[in-house]
């Protein structure tokens, strides 16, 4: 089966010079022959994801055509005169990619809206809300190395498609030829006849504009603030700069060699704002420039990192520090200056920080819990808009540096992420604080939690595998202890069950079901296994409560070494 395919792609893969060259390159060779055809990309809730290549397994023009065309029978399902917003980001082929999806959308008589350049990720899904599209589309592959692409698939209300729709859109998938059953027609031709517009400046300007109208301080003065900003080589350096220039900061140095988009990322192989590696040449910078704050954006901005300036030094803060600071800033000063609405929500992920429920349950705030993956954060704000209380969401946020304020998207936002942060510490700044003072005051008054997320890498057939193996042996046998700390409740999300291990009591989980395993340990702390939805990885989290910092720091270094052990590697 699997030479028969590569031998029809040699045949019928000719759209792409590059596929061509690949498809001669893996003559002969059992092994890449097998990883690119050994399987299909799956389209799930978070859409494609692959590496760049030829085969089935690979992201290319025509995994992609036929994802498209597998949409596009959602929208014509649903609509006899459906629309389609299109962005894309730096990667390699992305623009490519995201022109074949308008081509085939076109030519199924559904109406395009495309970003006429790269555009971040949450731009792509306040347009469709705002164009009143049925479906959008954004080609990325969000903070992976730049062997990855992607395609991301989101619903009318702005979210990543549903289960529901992403099973029909794979059902499609699997019965059309990926190279007879496909519509399409010239990109250009199309848009000589009005079936592809492109999206103006005015929807990107009122895209600021409600990003603007986010600010918890507008009074605040920014002048003084100093910023040592990248992009990664990404979508965020025209709107992340445009903002930061409309709420007054003046003093921005840009980093030069990760300015500009190049899917490459020559200087950042993981242009991913979770790892210091992506910092390097921002703390160079910083060394001549000695800003307040550095800020990284990764390649389709919706994930912001920051690191922060304390007593002479750059650290690098995590996705829940600040998560954290921006929940208290928010609900202490709405509170002090009149705006905080009444029954306030804020959502966070299962795999975030406790911290987060002693704080908002000191301000009378909801924290709604949801699983990993920013559109269940995005589903809560639009069933609070069918009720007619949009204006109760202030905050969501997941550990993986991804932050919204308010309801103008339904996905994380660098842009205002990056907005907030500056606001914040310049506010702070002006009381003669620095984010560290603050964070270290909030550790004062709700004690000590220390958290951490380790991945480890299972590439190709044999990592799935692995991590399969991995997930059923936890089920089978699950462990008493970690660490020596008694397991006290284990939350299974795949088989929606809470079992406390004490009494054998069990419970039923009320969210959708997906393969996480959770303990929660007698001593107050956490640890979490998840494997990844979009990358080849399995991921650990840990939560670690301690009545002092070094107490934490040692219990969540422990965790993590027996967790890894655990895990087996």
């Amino acid at each position: 089966m699997i030479k028969e395919l590569y031998k029809l792609w040699c045949e019928k893969a000719v759209n792409d010079p590059d596929l061509i060259r690949e498809l001669k390159s893996m003559e002969g060779n059992e092994e890449l022959i097998s990883d690119a055809f050994y399987t299909s990309l799956e389209f799930g809730t978070a859409g494609l994801r692959g590496v760049i290549g030829a085969g089935t397994n690979r992201m290319n023009v025509y995994t992609v055509g036929q994802a498209s065309q597998g949409l596009a029978e959602y929208v014509n399902s649903i609509t006899p005169r459906g629309s389609v917003a299109i962005a894309y980001d730096s990667r390699i082929k992305s623009d490519m990619f995201a022109k074949t999806a308008a081509a085939i959308f076109a030519a199924n008589g559904i109406k395009v809206y495309i970003y006429k350049e790269l555009m971040p990720t949450p731009m792509l899904s306040f347009a469709v809300r705002r164009l009143k599209c049925d479906a959008g589309v954004v080609v990325t592959a969000s903070h992976n190395p730049s062997k990855y692409n992607g395609y991301k698939a989101y619903g009318a209300d702005g979210t990543q498609l549903g289960p529901e729709a992403a099973g029909f859109v794979m059902s499609i998938m699997k019965k059309i030829d990926i190279f007879s059953e496909i519509k399409s027609m010239d990109y250009d031709t199309a848009v000589a006849q009005g079936k592809i517009e492109y999206i103006g400046d005015d929807i990107i300007e009122e895209y600021l504009d409600r990003v603007e109208a986010q600010r918890v301080e507008k009074n605040t003065d920014l002048s003084a603030l100093k910023v040592v900003y990248t992009p990664l080589n990404g979508a965020g350096n025209k709107p992340v700069r445009a903002i930061l220039k409309r709420i007054g900061v003046t003093d921005i140095s840009v980093v030069p060699e990760q300015e500009n988009p190049d899917g490459n990322f020559p200087t950042a192989p993981y242009p991913n704002p979770e790892i210091r590696q992506a910092f390097e040449c921002a703390l160079k910078l910083a060394e001549k420039t000695e800003p307040d704050i550095l800020l990284a954006t990764d390649p389709d901005s919706d994930r912001v990192g920051i690191a922060v300036r304390i007593n002479g030094e750059y650290k690098l803060f995590s996705g829940n520090d600040v998560g954290v600071l921006l929940l208290n800033y928010i609900l202490e000063r709405r509170t002090a200056n009149g705006t905080l609405p009444k029954n306030p929500v804020a959502v966070k992920t299962i795999v975030s920080t406790e911290l987060c429920q002693r704080i908002a349950d000191s301000y009378g705030c909801e924290l709604i819990n949801v699983l990993t993956g920013f559109k269940f954060i995005g589903e809560q704000i639009s069933i609070l808009e069918e009720k007619n209380q949009p204006e109760r969401f202030i905050f969501g946020y997941e550990e993986s540096y991804g932050y919204l304020a308010g309801d103008y998207a339904r996905d994380k936002d660098a842009v205002v992420g990056s907005m907030l942060i500056c606001e914040m510490t310049a506010y702070y700044k002006n009381l003669g604080k620095t984010l560290g003072d603050v964070l270290e005051d909030i550790y004062k008054k709700y004690g000590y939690f220390r958290d951490a997320q380790v991945s480890f890498t299972c590439e190709g057939q044999s990592g799935m595998e692995k991590i399969k193996n991995i997930m059923e042996t936890l089920r089978k046998n699950p462990p008493s202890q970690i660490d020596g700390d008694k397991v006290i409740t284990v939350k299974d999300y795949l088989n929606s069950v809470s079992i406390d291990t004490s009494s054998n009591t069990k419970t039923v989980l009320t969210l959708p079901k997906s393969n996480v395993l959770a303990y929660f340990l007698d001593s107050g702390c956490s640890f979490i296994v998840r494997p990844s939805g979009t990358e080849p990885k399995i991921k650990i989290y840990i939560g670690a409560v301690g009545s002092d910092e070094k107490l934490a720091d040692s219990k969540k270094e422990s965790i993590i070494k027996a967790g890894t052990e655990l895990l087996g590697f």
